[in-house]
């Protein structure tokens, strides 16, 4: 066991987040996501909700500072309200950032951009459109 690391933060994924370097891309999956079809490197972590991880990794891993969106979000169709889980990304992202700079893509272009991803994380997420990608950044020597 180790201090400090969320109880969903699995020793595969700690691996993937050191392996990652900057500009590299982190896709966190809701339960309908094609994840493994889509994956190049897989992590599932199967009984755990999106917003547990993405609080998990947001503490351990900076976004990308140098980029307009370091997070991008999967657009809900036609539907004009937003989903309710989105909110919740952005508290969690603000504990830890100083801003939740989001783009929105359209399904297919999520899905596309997800296939380039460094790894997919897959959930049990029941939210839908609950999936987020995350760029990673650098630390800055304080």
């Amino acid at each position: 066991m180790l201090k400090h690391i969320k109880s969903c933060i699995s020793p595969d994924l700690i691996k993937i987040l050191m392996e990652m370097g900057h500009g590299d891309e982190i896709v966190l999956a809701d339960g309908n996501f094609p994840a493994a079809s889509h994956a190049q490197r897989l992590i599932r972590l199967d009984g755990n909700d999106i917003s547990s991880v993405l609080e998990g990794i947001l503490h351990l891993m900076p976004l990308d500072t140098y980029v307009e969106h370091p997070i991008s979000l999967m657009l809900n169709g036609e539907e004009v309200e937003r989903p309710v889980i989105w909110k919740r990304f952005e508290e969690i992202t603000r504990k830890e950032e100083s801003s939740f700079n989001a783009q929105f893509l359209k399904r297919n272009e999520f899905y596309e951009r997800a296939k380039e991803a460094y790894a997919i994380v897959a959930t049990s997420e029941k939210a839908l459109y609950a999936n987020i990608i995350l760029k990673k950044g650098v630390i800055v020597k304080e």
